[in-house]
């Protein structure tokens, strides 16, 4: 039977048949950092084959989903004005909001999320309304967040994704957009996200970095896995319809343990840092291109049905059907 064993897994047509996990183009989101200004597609230095788009210019990256297949992304908006209160992410005509409907305009048919924070909009860079002491005011941020969930469905989003991390958000989402008229709008919820050194090359982004402290009060420990699980279960509590861990490399444990804890949609964020690692080491040959999908497939084995990624448009045109 060994022998036997060694044999098959020689031939690349039952390889094929009996493998395990399978990467799809359907299982790809892609992020898009949209801009204010006209007419600018410039490469992200962080992010390489990743740009910063004006609304006007997204067409050129709407074309490129189209054509290798990836139908869904998550949008996030980087505005020209900053404010205690993030006023930008809740404007009718912010950057954002006419993404939505530019993005719908040219393709109605593509899936668009909203990522819902405030780090983007904010003078300070932190996720919410601070108190005189520096602190992130909790329930004061909540009625924020609603305020640009609600702003989003007026545009005409798929989905809104609070990545704040505030207690109670996902709760305080739901009860604004069941008011607002939107009760079938899907909440996909940052339910597991740590205070990870991996974001770093989306800080430089998105112009995001918070200018004084850090995030490690309102996101995760990385040495926390099963408060992953109990931040989990609050998200499901609450109302959420998709959960997500993130990143999604190094705490593949958390991916596999919720998929097997929890029947629900579950998405996994390979983030800027795991995605800046990977390309570097392939540009400079120290490992085979084969890496990209070879970690694509690590975290859909773990557990999770849709995985957002900067290599999307990168791996979906090598992939089939």
């Amino acid at each position: 039977m060994f022998y036997r064993g060694r044999r098959l897994r020689k031939n690349a047509v039952i390889r094929s048949m009996t493998r395990e996990t399978f990467l799809h183009k359907e299982d790809l989101i892609y992020p898009i950092f949209v801009v204010e200004g006209n007419n600018i597609c410039e490469e992200i230095s962080s992010l390489p084959d990743n740009y910063h788009y004006s609304v006007d210019r997204l067409d050129d990256v709407v074309k490129k989903m189209q054509s290798c297949g990836v139908r869904a992304c998550i949008l996030f908006g980087i505005p020209d004005h900053k404010d205690c209160v993030a006023s930008e992410a809740y404007r009718e005509d912010g950057v954002v909001q006419r993404a939505i409907q530019k993005i719908k305009a040219i393709d109605p048919e593509m899936y668009v999320i909203g990522d819902v924070c405030m780090c983007e909009y904010t003078d300070h860079g932190h996720c919410g309304i601070l108190d005189e002491d520096g602190y992130v005011n909790n329930d004061k941020t909540l009625t924020y967040l609603s305020k640009i969930a609600v702003s989003y469905a007026k545009a005409g989003i798929d989905m809104v994704a609070p990545s704040d991390m505030m207690d109670g958000h996902i709760q305080a989402l739901r009860q604004a957009l069941d008011e607002a008229g939107y009760p079938t709008l899907p909440i996909m919820g940052y339910s597991a996200k740590f205070a990870s050194a991996y974001y770093g090359p989306f800080r430089e982004a998105a112009h995001s970095a918070p200018s004084f402290g850090d995030r490690k009060a309102y996101q995760m420990d990385v040495a926390n896995g099963k408060e992953a699980l109990r931040e989990i279960e609050a998200d499901i509590e609450e109302g959420v319809d998709i959960i997500m861990v993130k990143p999604a490399m190094a705490y593949l444990d958390v991916i596999k343990e919720a998929s097997l804890n929890y029947n629900m949609p579950l998405c996994a964020y390979q983030v800027s840092g795991e995605y800046a690692m990977l390309k570097m080491a392939v540009s400079q040959g120290l490992m085979n291109e084969s890496v990209i999908e070879e970690s694509l497939l690590a975290i859909k084995r773990a557990g999770a049905d849709m995985i957002i990624t900067y290599f999307a448009l990168e791996i979906a045109g090598k992939l089939g059907g």
